[in-house]
């Protein structure tokens, strides 16, 4: 077991994950990760591949809903 403590980090707190874990857990700063509150338990733990593709996809639809006519325009 590791105890840690938050760090301030503006008007936030932060957890500060050292490079050991990181490397068990198999992820980098770049990871997405899953934040889950279970009772007063915070698990985090990477994204799956399903997932990381499912919210690509959501993010592709609203982006181009959104953009739509600029899309338009750039393609003539």
């Amino acid at each position: 077991m590791i105890v840690k403590t938050l760090t301030r980090l503006g008007n936030s707190s932060a957890l500060v994950v050292d490079r050991t874990i990181m490397q068990l857990m198999d992820i980098d700063a770049d990871t997405p990760l899953k934040l889950t509150v279970d009772g007063r338990r915070l698990i985090i733990e990477p994204l799956s591949d399903e997932e990381r593709k499912s919210k690509f996809q959501r993010v592709m639809v609203k982006t181009g809903r959104k953009n739509a006519e600029l899309f338009k325009r750039l393609a003539k």
